[in-house]
């Protein structure tokens, strides 16, 4: 077994040289492309123990090619992951695209989303989330999603969704409620869009206070987008909606989106374009 052992480690400690490789001299070999050496010596215990003076070393140009496979393994590692994580993160997959390369620079509050992103770490330590509230189709969702496709891109498990999905989610798996509302508080990010839009029977209404109230002692930050005024979360007509609307204003700094429906210039592009085609 001694004898085996010895066999494969003095394999592994031969060089086999290439055409332009040659000695210097020390008595090493040297790469003939980078002319650094391809061997170095054993320390003399090692020697004696193997019988060789000397076994392999990476020359400048071995070593940087070593670098660069593993520098494109780790490129596709991050890759996957970040597929992985857009893949679970968001209910639409239209929202991988609602990124800050593809913002089209209407939008004077995403500066905001910017700074989010790169203070992400005292975010998330003191627990800050933003209540993005204004009129429909005024960039809200879309500056959600920039947030939350960046942080992807740091390879931070962001959830994007809204509680019509999350009901459904209840509804079809009852027994396993408080197990759902628990994965949805392990997302150090979660983003609730469209607020307010849900189902406001009882049930839903018992639901949407048990995520967002979940969610607050998790201690996790939230980013929520709504269509509702900043006057009617503060000032609820119920006790209901005044223990979710309290809990959201606790936890998010609202921020007020203004400006035109991006959705309706879209619209008036796409007919626009449409009559130019026409003539």
């Amino acid at each position: 077994m001694s004898n085996l052992f010895t066999e494969r480690v003095l394999n592994m400690t031969a060089v086999t040289p290439q055409p332009e490789d040659y000695m210097g001299e020390d008595g090493l070999l040297y790469c003939g492309k980078c002319h650094t050496p391809k061997e170095t010596y054993f320390p003399e215990k090692q020697a004696a123990l193997f019988g060789r003076d000397r076994h392999p070393a990476e020359c400048d140009c071995q070593k940087a090619q070593r670098l660069e496979r593993e520098a494109a393994e780790q490129r596709r590692k991050h890759l996957d992951t970040v597929e992985d994580l857009k893949r679970r993160g968001f209910t639409n997959p239209t929202m991988q695209e609602w990124t800050f390369a593809n913002d089209n620079g209407k939008c004077p509050q995403m500066e905001i989303a910017h700074f989010y992103v790169e203070h992400w770490e005292i975010m998330r330590e003191e627990n800050i989330g933003y209540l993005l509230w204004g009129k429909v189709g005024t960039g809200k969702s879309y500056f959600a999603g920039c947030i939350a496709n960046a942080l992807m891109e740091q390879e931070v498990a962001v959830r994007m969704t809204n509680f019509s999905a999350i009901l459904n989610d209840l509804t079809a798996s009852f027994e396993g409620r408080n197990e759902y509302i628990e994965r949805l508080c392990r997302f150090p990010l979660l983003i609730i869009d469209d607020f307010g839009m849900e189902r406001g029977t009882e049930y839903g209404l018992e639901q949407v206070y048990n995520v967002i109230d979940s969610r607050y002692r998790s201690r996790k930050p939230l980013i929520v987008t709504t269509n509702l005024t900043l006057d009617s979360l503060q000032n609820p007509l119920d006790t209901a909606h005044a223990r979710i609307y309290d809990r959201l204003l606790e936890m998010c700094a609202p921020i007020l989106f203004t400006g035109e429906n991006f959705r309706r210039e879209t619209a008036q592009a796409k007919l626009n374009r449409l009559k130019e085609l026409m003539k």
